[in-house]
C-alpha cells in the first residue's frame, strides 16, 4: 500500500482518483488546489503525488518543483489536457515521474501508478544500499533488487577497501567488469587509473607486449621502447577479462607479477616493480580449464583470493524490470517521456531467459525504446526473436499451424494469462482475496483480468 497525495482544483477528478487508488489498495489523500497541497506534502511523508499542472494560485509545476527540492524521494506523475502537451514533457525536465492526459485511461494511469511506485521503490532501496555500503562511487549502475546481487554488493563493500586480488566469475554479460570498476572506485586506489584489457583479443606475442612492454629492437617493428599496461597502472587497478583464454607462456609472466609485484618488458633482462591491484574475470570454468592442462593450477589460486560469482539475468528475475526502468531513464535522459511498457511486453520480457544476460537486455531495450510509438511499448517493438522465445513455452504442442496463425500475440497472452488466473483462484477453492495476495494483485485487478462469466 502507497500513500498518494492527489491534487486537483475539480472536485470530481478527486473524487474519481479517489475511487481509484482505493481500489488498488493504495491510501490517497485529495486536496483541492495546489496552494493547500503545498502546506499538506511539507508536513506529511508520501510516496507519490498525483497533481493537475492547470492550478491557481499555485500551479502544479511550481509544485513540482518544491517536492523535486523537499521531498526527492516521492514520485510525481502530472496530469494535462491534450492541448498542454508541451507544459507536460517541461515537467518531465524538471524531474517529474511521467504525465497522464486528460480524460485518461484508467488501465493507463493504474500503469503508471504501478510502475512509478515501483521505480521509487527500487530507488530509494538503492540509495539505501549506497549509504550502507558507505560508498561516494561507482554503485549508480548497478541494480541490486534481488538478494544475489545484494550480496555481490555486500562482497564490493567488503573487499573494495583492500589489495586483495578478486576473481569475477559469471556468464557472458552479466556485468563483471561493472562489479569490477565498482571495486576500483569504491578502493583507495579509487584516484588511480583503472586499464581493461581483455586477454582474448589479442595473439600472445601482442598480448604480452600490450601487458608488460618492450624494448626497442626486442622483435620486428619494435622502433621504440614501449611501456607496458601494467607500468601504466601504477598505483591503480589492471582488470584481466576473460582470463581463461590467456596463452600458457603469459600465465607463468602474471604469476611472476602477482608472486614478486614485478613486471619484465619484453627484451629485457631487468624487472620493474609495479603497484597494482589486479581484478580477473572469466565465463569458463577454471578448474575445468586445469583439468585439461590449459590453465596454471598455482595462478589459479593467486587469483581467487576474493571469488564474486555473478548469478545470470534468469536466475535474478527480480531485477528484470528494475533494469529496464533503469535503462530507459538512462537511454532517454532529457529526450521527453518515458514509454509505458504494456503487460503483454513486460510479461514477454519477464518470460524471457535471456540467454545474453544484461547486456542483451540493454540492446533489446534500445531495440524497443527505437520502434516504439505512441508512448507504449508493445511485443511489436521488441526483438522477434525475444518475442517467439518468451511465447513458444506457452504453446499448445497440439495447436496446428493454422490455430497458431489465427491467434494475435496480444490474444494469446490473454487466453494463457485467464487460465492463469483460473488455476490459482482454483487452488484458493475460489477464495478471490486469497488469490490477489498469492498473485500480489489487488482484488480490482483481479477482478477486471478474470474472464467474463457469460464468455
Amino acid at each position: 500500500m502507497a500513500r498518494i497525495l492527489l491534487v486537483d482544483d475539480e472536485p470530481s477528478i478527486l473524487s474519481v482518483l479517489t475511487t481509484l487508488m482505493k481500489s488498488e489498495g493504495h491510501d490517497p489523500v485529495p486536496v483541492r488546489g495546489g496552494d493547500k497541497a503545498k502546506d499538506v506534502m511539507l508536513a506529511d511523508q508520501f510516496d507519490l503525488m498525483i497533481s493537475d499542472i492547470r492550478m491557481s494560485p499555485v500551479d502544479g509545476m511550481e509544485l513540482l518543483k518544491i517536492a523535486h527540492r523537499e521531498r526527492p524521494g516521492m514520485a510525481v506523475i502530472m496530469l494535462t489536457a491534450y492541448g498542454s502537451v508541451e507544459t507536460a514533457v517541461e515537467a518531465m525536465k524538471e524531474g517529474a515521474y511521467d504525465y497522464v492526459t486528460k480524460p485518461f485511461k484508467v488501465d493507463e494511469l493504474l500503469i503508471t501508478v504501478q510502475r512509478s511506485l515501483e521505480y521509487t521503490r527500487v530507488h530509494n532501496e538503492n540509495e539505501d544500499l549506497r549509504k550502507q555500503l558507505d560508498t561516494r562511487y561507482g554503485f549508480e549502475n548497478i541494480v541490486a533488487e534481488s538478494p544475489a546481487m545484494r550480496k555481490v554488493c555486500d562482497m564490493v563493500r567488503r573487499v573494495a577497501p583492500t589489495d586483495a586480488t578478486v576473481l569475477i566469475l559469471g556468464e557472458s554479460g552479466t556485468g563483471k567488469e561493472l562489479v569490477a570498476k565498482a571495486i576500483h572506485a569504491n578502493s583507495a586506489r579509487k584516484g588511480k587509473t583503472f586499464i581493461p584489457i581483455n586477454c582474448a583479443a589479442l595473439p600472445e606475442p601482442l598480448l604480452e607486449s600490450e601487458m608488460f612492454g618492450h624494448t626497442k629492437g626486442a622483435f620486428t617493428g619494435a622502433t621504440c621502447n614501449k611501456e607496458g599496461l601494467f607500468e601504466a597502472a601504477h598505483g591503480g587497478t589492471i582488470f584481466l577479462d576473460e582470463i581463461g583464454s590467456m596463452p600458457a607462456g603469459i600465465q607463468a609472466k602474471l604469476l611472476r607479477v602477482l608472486q614478486d609485484r614485478q613486471v619484465r618488458k619484453v627484451g629485457s633482462n631487468e624487472s620493474v616493480t609495479v603497484d597494482v591491484r589486479i581484478i580477473a574475470a572469466t565465463n569458463d570454468r577454471l578448474e575445468k580449464l586445469i583439468e585439461q592442462q590449459k590453465f596454471r593450477e598455482d595462478l589459479y589460486y593467486r587469483l581467487s583470493v576474493i571469488p564474486i560469482e555473478l548469478a545470470p539475468l534468469r536466475a535474478r528475475r527480480e531485477d528484470i524490470l528494475p533494469m529496464i526502468n533503469h535503462f530507459m531513464r538512462r537511454e532517454l535522459r532529457d529526450a521527453g517521456a518515458m514509454p509505458q511498457l504494456d503487460a503483454q511486453a513486460q510479461l514477454i520480457l519477464e518470460r524471457y531467459p535471456w540467454p545474453g544476460n544484461v547486456r542483451e537486455l540493454e540492446n533489446s531495450i534500445r531495440h524497443a525504446l527505437t520502434f516504439c510509438q505512441g508512448g507504449h511499448i508493445t511485443p511489436a517493438d521488441l526483438p522477434a526473436k525475444i518475442v517467439a522465445a518468451a511465447a513458444a513455452p506457452l504453446a499448445d504442442p497440439g495447436a496446428s499451424p493454422e490455430d497458431l496463425k489465427a491467434k494475435s500475440l496480444k490474444g494469446f497472452l490473454r487466453q494463457k494469462e485467464r487460465e492463469f488466473l483460473r488455476q490459482v483462484l482454483s487452488s484458493f477453492g475460489g477464495d478471490k482475496e486469497q488469490a490477489a495476495k498469492a498473485l500480489k494483485i489487488s482484488l480490482a485487478t483481479l477482478y477486471r483480468k478474470l474472464p467474463d462469466p457469460m464468455e
